[in-house]
Parts: structure tokens; sequence; C-alpha cells
């Protein structure tokens, strides 16, 4: 079977969300197993897809020659599922799924039925499903994905340096590596961070602020009511050695999320032996083992405060060092990104194998 495999992703690959970031290290890594990845960046909106995003999927999945492995992530197709059908017995589609788009936060109700029932059309029009945990793909159950047709791949970590917190006798830092949307919860953040104000520390938020800026605004606003600006900074999109330097200087990593299809971050902070506060939502407790950190019910600013009391209380420096360690030894067993494109590549040819035309 050729090693080809035509990549259709909505905008361009470089974003910095865990979902794009997941892309390129796929693309990146079966071209270094030697596969020939064309890339098709559409240009439009999506998931809820207008005309132009419509059209440039429809006209991408054209261009694209009879009996090809084709790849698509979900945020493309999955509000649009027309171009899916159109070209499903032309083409071996495999869709990737980060998690349901019907499980974003602030959707409507009316929102929320009308994208579960345009992904599932277009899952329906694919010869296979990639997830990246084993949440995910349970939940594809409802949307009448059969298990056989669906692989898991988990996203790489790669080994890093341990976090070595602020220097002797400044507060712990809370770090959270997030953009600023609603699933995860930022305004929830703030809202427990209020109730430990008593508490030494401070929290760096590092996350665009673009992607939704109404609500970035509610929590730049919610920041300076509780009067909580100068301990709480909001730095923007970081990457590279300045993200780098904000896990090494942390102390403990903070996701207030209401859903996670993995958690990037999370799995990021334990690589650097970062104990973890977060909550219980998607496949957060799959991710994040019970003796690393704390995780408690989504949308509850007390009960996430209760955990960053343990954390940062008397007690807390204990606490967060028994963490750190499991942390460390979870993390070291994770796979890398090359384990992860090694297996990404095993999943595109078990669910192509069988429909080669």
């Amino acid at each position: 079977m050729s090693n080809q495999l035509d990549f259709v992703v909505p905008g361009p690959l470089e974003q910095l969300t865990g979902g794009y970031v997941y892309d390129a290290h796929m693309v990146g890594g079966l071209r270094d197993l030697g596969w020939t990845v064309r890339v098709h960046n559409l240009e439009g909106r999506f998931p809820d897809v207008d005309a132009v995003g419509r059209r440039a999927l429809a006209e991408g999945l054209a261009s694209i020659p009879d009996d090809a492995r084709v790849l698509v992530d979900g945020l493309a197709m999955g509000g649009s599922p027309e171009p899916v059908e159109a070209h499903a017995r032309r083409l071996r589609l495999i869709a990737l799924v980060h998690h349901p788009l019907a499980d974003e936060t602030g959707l409507s109700g009316a929102d929320r039925l009308r994208l579960a029932a345009t992904e599932r059309r277009a899952l329906a029009g694919c010869v296979g499903v990639v997830v990246s945990s084993a949440f995910t793909a349970r939940a594809l159950a409802a949307y009448g994905v059969p298990a056989g047709r669906v692989r898991v791949v988990i996203p790489g970590t790669e080994p890093a340096s341990p976090a070595h917190g602020p220097p002797d006798g400044h507060p712990p830092v809370l770090l959270c590596v997030a953009s600023l949307t609603p699933r995860k919860g930022h305004d929830l953040l703030v809202a427990a961070l209020a109730q430990v104000r008593d508490l030494r520390w401070t929290c760096v938020c590092a996350g665009s602020p673009d992607r939704d800026p109404a609500h970035a605004d509610v929590v730049r606003r919610m920041v300076a009511e509780a009067g909580l600006s100068d301990r709480v900074r909001l730095v923007g999109e970081r990457e590279g050695e300045a993200l780098e330097a904000l896990y090494r200087g942390a102390s403990l990593f903070v996701l207030a999320s209401h859903h996670e299809g993995y958690g990037m971050a999370l799995a990021d902070a334990l690589a650097r032996g970062l104990p973890v506060v977060s909550t219980t939502a998607g496949a957060i407790p799959f991710t994040v083992p019970a003796d690393t950190g704390l995780l408690v019910a989504p949308g509850d600013p007390t009960a996430f405060a209760g955990a960053l009391r343990t954390m940062l209380g008397p007690s807390g420096a204990a606490a967060r060092a028994r963490c750190s360690e499991a942390a460390r030894r979870y993390a070291a067993a994770l796979p890398t990104w090359a384990d992860s494109a090694r297996a990404f590549a095993a999943a595109i040819d078990e669910l192509t194998a069988e429909v080669a035309r």
C-alpha cells in the first residue's frame, strides 16, 4: 500500500491549540516515516461553517484523485457533511475527532442538536475514525460509529526537565496553559482563586485571547473586579522557550476545563513533574492519574477552590511533592510524538486496508 495521505484541516496548521498541535505533529511524524503527506488548508469558518468554508471543503475533496486516503480533521467536516457524503464512495475518508463538536461549551440546545446530527452524517461517510483518547472512542458509539472502525492514538509527550518553581521565598506559581474560551473554564478558575485570596500564590494564564474575544473580556473583567490584577497575569499565547520558561517556574498546573478530549497541556505538565488541579470533565481522569493531583467536578468553583487550598495551604508543599513524584513516574511511560506517529500510520493502514477499490 502506498504511503500517501491527503490531510484536510481548517485554516493554518501552525495554530497553537491542542488539536492543531496534534495535527502538525502527525503530519511531521508521518513524513519522517517516509510518507508523502499533502496538507489542504481550508479557508472559511468552522465548525459553524460559512459558505466559504463549505465551498473550500467541497473543492478540496474534489481535487483529490479517486481511491486516495484522505484524513479530515473533524473540525472541518463535522458541521458540513454534504461534501463528505458526495465523495464517500470515491475516496477512502478517515475522520480525526479530537472531541465531538456538540461537546463544546457554550452552545445553545439547538446548536448542540444540529452539530450532533451533522457530525453523525459526516462520520457515516468515513471508513474509520482516529481519536486521541479511549474516552472519545467510547463517546462515538452515540454517533453510530462501530467500535471496530475506531482507532485510539493518544498524543505524544516529550521528556522534559523538571519544573523547579519560583525562587525561595516567593509564593507558589500556578500555571494554566489554554486558550481563553468558555470550555477551558478561566472564569471558574478566577472565581476559585478569589476564594483562596488569603493564601500565598500567583497565577499565570498562557493562551490566546483571540479565539473568543468576548469571553476573554469577561475573564479580564472578573480578574479586575475580584481585585486580583496584581496576582493573576493573562500573558497571551506562548510557545517554544517562552512557554518552557513558564513551565519551569511553576509550582502547580491548573485547568478548570468543562471538557477535554485528552488534555495535552495536562500531560505536558505531568512530564515536568507538576502536580495538577483540574476537573473530572471528559478524558481528564484518563490523562491525570489520581495520585498526580486533585480532580473535582467541572463547573464548581468552590470545589476547585477547596482543591487549591489543599495544594497551597499549610500542608501544601508536602502534597505537591508527593504528586510531583507520581507525575514524573507516570510521564516516563507516556509515548513520544514519534511513537504516536507510528501508531497513527498503523491506524490509517488498518482502517483503509479493507476498502481499497
